[in-house]
Formats: C-alpha cells, structure tokens, sequence
C-alpha cells in the first residue's frame, strides 16, 4: 500500500468520526476521482456533492428507499452523455464515499425498492408509499425527485399529457403531507436542467459536425 493511500485513509477515517465539511468532501472527491470533469456535467457533481455533504448535517435525514432511488436516477438521467462512460461508476462512488455514504449499498436498496413499485397503478403506488414510511419523510430534493420518478412511472400515466400527470403526482404528495409548494419547485428544476442538458449536448454536438465539415475541407 502506497503512502498516499495510507495518508487518505488516515484522512478519511478521522473525518468519518467528525462531520465532514464541504472542502473536507471536495478534497476527498478529487482524491478518488482524480480525472477531469468535461464543463457540462462539472457544475451538476459540484451540487451534489455540496447537497450530500449538507444532508449528513440534518438530523433528521435517513437513508431511506425513496433517497436512494433519488440518487441513483437523478444520476444516471444528468450524467446521460458523459464520456467516457466508463468513468461514471466511479463518479458516483466517489461522490457517495467523499459525502458518507456507501454507494454498493445504496443502488442495491434503488433496484430492490424499484422493482416492488414497478407497474403499479398510481393507488396501489400511494398505498405502498404509505405502507413502507413508517417515520416522518424529510423533504429532501433528492427524496422528493426519488418519489416523483416512482409515481411518474406508473402505467396509468401513459398517454396523459404533462399538465395532467403533475396534478396527479402533486396529489399524491399531498396525501403523504408533503410539501406540494417545495415538490412543485424542486421537480421544476430537475426537469428544467434535464432540458438544458439536453440542448447543450445537441449544440456541442453540432459544433463537432460543423468542425469535422470544415477539416475535411481543409
């Protein structure tokens, strides 16, 4: 074992008995993912990384099912386009154990909880909602996008246009006493970046055309 690696360890095992702050996560992120991050998607893992760190600061967040589905779709839907793609288990490795958390852990509990929900009707997904909180949710963006993605699967909402599908979602919240206000915001956003990811790469992508129509006039 190399030195280096002894000293993150050492590092990392004495934050791990503290709480860790937000350059303290950063330090330990760089350290494990030690490649560049192309433009786009560096202000997406900037956020979450900042947003992981903070939620280890509430004592009233839990690791619960609808966090973990949160995370791991919410990545893999902004992270769509990352090259190299082989990078990415890394990058949410990294971002998970530079934030304490356990990354192996927390997708195996996405695909276990997303298979107990799949192809359920919107009541059914409500009840089974209800079945499985057994503590007061905290409203996290994460967990609030992890119960979106949930319900915005279900059969009965396909063919149904955008509007109607968010009344519905936002129903549902409200039946869990939820914020509908801060749900309506953060899946707002979420939707929002999806877009201007989505444009940014068809730009970027444009670019590269016009430029490799240009060498080869050369």
């Amino acid at each position: 074992m190399s030195q280096h690696t002894l000293t993150l360890l050492r590092f990392t095992y004495k934050k791990l008995k503290e709480k860790l702050t937000v350059s303290d996560s950063k330090k330990l992120f760089h350290e494990e993912f030690p490649y560049v991050i192309p433009g786009l998607y560096k202000r997406i893992v900037d956020e979450m990384l900042v947003e992981l760190n903070l939620l280890n600061h509430q004592n009233e967040f839990t690791q619960d099912y609808l966090f973990c589905i949160g995370l791991t779709e919410t990545f893999k839907e902004l992270m769509k386009g990352y090259e190299p793609d082989k990078h990415l288990d890394l990058l949410f490795e990294s971002l998970c154990s530079s934030t304490n958390f356990e990354a192996k852990e927390i997708k195996e509990i996405s695909r276990k909880s997303q298979l107990e929900f799949k192809d359920k009707s919107s009541k059914d997904i409500l009840n089974l909602l209800k079945e499985k909180t057994h503590t007061k949710l905290y409203p996290s963006r994460i967990l609030i996008l992890g119960m979106y993605i949930l319900i915005s699967e279900s059969p009965d909402f396909k063919g149904e246009n955008e509007t109607e599908i968010n009344n519905e979602i936002i129903k549902i919240f409200e039946s869990l006493n939820l914020s509908t206000n801060k749900a309506e915001k953060d899946i707002g956003i979420y939707k929002s970046s999806i877009s201007k990811m989505k444009q940014a790469k068809e730009l970027i992508d444009e670019l590269r055309v016009k430029d490799k129509k240009k060498d080869n006039k050369k």
